[in-house]
Parts: structure tokens; sequence; C-alpha cells
């Protein structure tokens, strides 16, 4: 009878661990895929409370959270066979738990592997000029190829973008060179569009006192007037035959 009874408490305590390492709790962002007797049942269990008859059944959690990959810096020559080095960020989340299990061994390891792949492959069919301007539609087309490559695995690849362009020394500084160059053109056509419009304005403003000669003579008295306040120095100053005659045409007149 002792015997009976011990064997009752230790099956009673087995039973109780048992029941135990069945319940399980999964979070909101979790999914349970469950393979029972190495099938796999038919819809992913959770959040909240679920029952695992381990051993029979065997539990593997997927998060549903945005995962965000930083793919390392890869070595590219693009089209115009310029040696860069580039990385991005990746952003992507599982939408199917069920696939990502069965249709790939590690599906963030795949993801990450595909990402690096696609970056080399997409990046060296561009030129440089077209790598640093055109940044946007290449985030486009790599956003498109990776997540059409991984949806057989269930994910879901949001947005791809590149982060940095490491370009060599002397590419620098060619860049920086025309850079430079291209400043200083503007520049000059500035200053010429400048002198243009300036000498445009003085041909007109000539013709102007051409046409009336008293606003010759008040434009040299503004002149001498211009030079006694800012030196305060005699100056000598020689007035045009012309000028004089006007004066004293315009004297006698008066």
């Amino acid at each position: 009878m002792q015997g009976t009874m011990q064997l009752w408490i230790y099956g009673a305590i087995i039973l109780f661990f048992l029941v135990i390492n069945w319940i399980k709790v999964l979070k909101e962002y979790e999914r349970g895929v469950i393979f029972r007797l190495g099938r796999v049942l038919e819809n992913p269990k959770g959040p909240g409370l679920i029952i695992v008859l381990y051993p029979i059944d065997k539990l593997v959690k997927v998060s549903l959270r945005t995962i965000v990959l930083d793919v390392p810096p890869q070595d590219i020559i693009t089209r115009d066979n310029v040696s860069v080095k580039v990385n991005a960020v990746l952003y992507y989340r599982i939408l199917d738990p069920k696939k990502s299990i069965l249709e790939v061994q590690d599906v963030h390891y795949a993801t990450s592997q595909l990402a690096q792949t696609t970056l080399r492959s997409i990046l060296g069919q561009v030129e440089l000029d077209d790598l640093l301007s055109e940044r946007d539609s290449l985030n486009s087309k790599l956003q498109s190829i990776i997540d059409e490559n991984t949806d057989p695995w269930g994910v879901k690849v949001s947005l791809v973008e590149i982060k940095h362009v490491d370009l060599p020394q002397e590419m620098q500084r060619a860049m920086a060179k025309q850079a430079e160059a291209e400043r200083e053109r503007r520049a000059k056509i500035i200053r010429a569009e400048g002198e243009n419009q300036a000498s445009a304005k003085l041909l007109e403003a000539a013709e102007t006192m051409s046409k009336n000669p008293a606003s010759m003579q008040l434009r040299y008295m503004q002149t001498l007037l211009d030079i006694s306040a800012e030196n305060s120095s005699t100056i000598i100053f020689p007035l045009p035959i012309d000028l004089l005659k006007g004066l004293l045409g315009t004297k006698k007149d008066g």
C-alpha cells in the first residue's frame, strides 16, 4: 500500500511538471509554429496562452516585429570602372511565420545574404554620378528586387536605404577639383553677366546725356562735389571748353 502511494505521488509530480512545461505564453508580436510528430500544424498559434504537448510537439517562436538589418560595406565596381564601398540598411518583417520556417533554413541569414548580393549586382550596373545623385530610384529598385525574392519565405521588405558611399582618395580629390572648377565657371559667368548689364546701363546713360548737354554738365559738377567731399586736399580739375561754353551760354541766356 505504501509503495502504491509513493508511485501515485511520483506520478503526480511528473504530471505537474509536464503540465507546467506544456503551458507557453506568447507575446503580442510573437507567433508559434508547432510541429507535432514532425508535421507542422495548419495555423500558427498565439498570442497569449497556448498548450504545447511536449515531447510530442515542438514549438518554434517567430517575431513579427520590423527588423533593421545593417548591410555591411560591399566592394563595388561601377559601370565606369570606379571602385567604391557601399553599405545600406534594410527594413523587413515576417508576414507568414509558417513559410519563414518551412521554406528557408535561417530566414534572417538568407535575407542578409540576398541583400548583399543584390546590392553588389544592382549598383555595379550604374555609373558613379548616378550612384551619388539617384539614390531614391536605386533604393526603390533594391527594395523591389529584394522583396520579390524574399516573398516565398513569407518576408516583406518595406524599405532599403543606401547609407554611405566610400570613395577612393584620388577620386575624392578629382571630384573636389571638378567642383572647384565648376564654382569658378559659375563665378565667371556671373561676373560677365554683371559687366554686360553694367555696360548696357552705361550705354543707355551715355545716350541720354548726349541728347541733353545740361545733364552732362550736372554730372560733371556732381563728380567734383564727390571728390571734394572725400578728400580735403586741393584738386586741380580741368574744365572742358564745351562745358565752359555751355555754362557761359546758359548765363547769357539768363
